[in-house]
């Protein structure tokens, strides 16, 4: 692996915005924060991390996952134990700018797939990852990683095709 991406300043400048792109597609709340958390556990550990390029970028890929999947426990936490006496407003969802700077008919082509669907395209195609990396992340089968990623190409292709006739 190249020096310059042994220090944790480098790691995140290569790859922070594909991660942040991968939490925000992943509807991470508050996916800004979550990324700092990455990357702390990144400058904490990259001192024993060992391994190449594409290694670096499954392993940083490994942790925006497990990352994401905290915080979407700690929200759904948080959820459940929130009062129903709130007033009327207070609840509502906060207005972010997740898709900021994306294609706007990308994110609602994103937003016809399931979750599962979404976060393999996204770990395959923003991420640039190899299949069985997705496939180790995900704790699933390459084979059950290929068929989420092949039904979720056909329903990409039907939400940006035109409609016919």
């Amino acid at each position: 692996m190249p020096e310059d991406l042994r220090n944790a300043s480098a790691a995140y400048r290569s790859l922070a915005p594909a991660v942040l792109g991968y939490l925000r597609s992943q509807r991470v709340p508050d996916p800004d924060d979550v990324l700092g958390e990455v990357f702390l556990s990144v400058a904490r550990d990259i001192g024993r991390f060992r391994g190449d390029e594409p290694a670096l970028r499954r392993w940083v890929f490994s942790i925006a996952h497990n990352r994401a999947m905290d915080a979407h426990r700690k929200a759904k936490r948080d959820r459940s134990t929130v009062g129903t006496d709130l007033a009327d407003g207070a609840s509502a969802p906060v207005a972010s700018a997740p898709d900021e700077g994306l294609d706007p008919e990308l994110i609602e082509a994103l937003d016809t797939l399931s979750p599962d669907q979404r976060e393999v395209v996204v770990l395959r195609f923003v991420a640039d990852l190899p299949l069985e990396a997705v496939a180790k992340i995900t704790r699933r089968t390459a084979g059950a990683v290929k068929a989420l990623q092949h039904r979720a190409m056909e329903n990409l292709r039907r939400a940006v095709s035109p409609p016919e006739g």
